[in-house]
């Protein structure tokens, strides 16, 4: 299965933030539409990854300055992933779980050069291989139901 097999299968919809955007905004828009990432598009092209992980360090960082938490003064740049690493299209998805893997990430974007086509979760990922898996069981099941009569059956 490739990368491309599973943004087929997730849909196209695709979560934005503005750079200058306040956190708070930010977190309001992953909340409302119950995502976990949001890719930061500034002058027309990817410049980051905002993902709950980076909400959570600075939620974290202004508790513990004593700022209450307050994100109405953050800015999305201040705290997104700059430079994430990246799936392709045709990226082969073993592949696709070592990078998350290797990269700590849970959430990529995929890149079919520089264009961007989509974000792809651990979730995600999860969801398409079981897909994937149901449906070659159901169909090995299928052919050994209707195994021919007079041939060998497989060896058991």
């Amino acid at each position: 299965m490739q990368v491309r097999e599973i943004l087929r299968i997730k849909g196209s919809v695709l979560f934005t933030a503005m750079p200058q955007q306040t956190l708070d905004g930010a977190v309001e828009v992953m909340a409302d539409h119950d995502v976990g990432s949001l890719v930061v598009m500034g002058g027309g092209k990817m410049v980051g990854m905002l993902t709950f992980r980076e909400v959570l360090k600075a939620v974290a960082s202004r508790a513990t300055n004593y700022c209450g938490g307050a994100l109405d003064q953050v800015k999305v740049e201040e705290v997104m992933i700059r430079n994430p690493a990246f799936a392709t299209p045709d990226m082969d998805v073993n592949d696709l779980r070592r990078l998350m893997i290797d990269q700590h990430q849970r959430y990529l974007p995929v890149m079919d050069g520089e264009l961007l086509m989509g974000v792809v979760s651990f979730l995600d990922v999860a969801k398409s291989v079981l897909e994937e898996q149901s449906f070659e069981n159901k169909m090995l099941k299928s052919y050994i139901k209707n195994w021919p009569e007079g041939e060998s059956g497989p060896a058991a």
